[in-house]
């Protein structure tokens, strides 16, 4: 079967100009990680029951009156892997002073066994809990890995960040919720 050349090349030129546009209101539009988090600032976090690696059932609201840092990652997303390490570090360091880390796998095929080793490996020493897609969507979705939530003392949402940050950025935010006193009674 012989294809007419105007023809591709005219369907060429209709996907040519998609691509290009779709890139143009890409570049324009709001930040959809800025909105994210935009919108839950201020907002109490919802709460949840989900299974930890070692079969407990745990609740947000089993960590209240601590600052908590709920972080969404994947055994197979690089990031994470860099992030988790800094996690067991601001545990051990803030921990006294009323921090909690939360990891919510969202691994699909990985056995509670899986995670338990992937993160031992890692050295994370706060809780993993297996992730559920209405957990993701009562946080207003988790478009990209990790996806990090700062939570006050409060039960408020104090930030939702995507992606890999650095290790003080990361340290900030747990500042922040922490509160001024709190932090410095740490580095007395």
């Amino acid at each position: 079967m012989k294809r007419d050349p105007v023809i591709i090349l005219v369907v060429a030129m209709v996907i040519t100009i998609a691509l290009v546009f779709g890139y143009q209101m890409s570049r324009h539009a709001p930040d959809a990680t800025a909105n994210a988090a935009v919108g839950l600032q201020g907002k109490a976090a919802p709460d949840f029951a989900l299974q930890s690696i070692d079969g407990k059932t745990v609740h947000l609201s089993d960590f209240r009156g601590k600052a908590v840092l709920l972080n969404f990652w994947a055994t197979w997303c690089q990031p994470c892997k860099i992030e988790m390490p800094w996690f067991a570090e601001l545990q051990k360091e803030y921990g006294p002073s009323g921090l909690q880390v939360v990891g919510v796998s969202l691994d699909d095929d990985a056995t509670p066994d899986d995670l338990a080793k992937f993160a031992k490996d890692l050295g994370v020493n706060y809780p993993i809990l297996i992730g559920k897609e209405n957990v993701e969507n009562a946080y207003g979705g988790v478009q990209f890995l990790p996806a990090t939530l700062y939570i006050d003392r409060e039960g408020k949402i104090v930030d939702k960040v995507f992606g890999l940050k650095g290790r003080g950025e990361i340290e900030d935010g747990v500042k922040k919720i922490l509160g001024p006193n709190r932090v410095a009674q740490v580095q007395k």
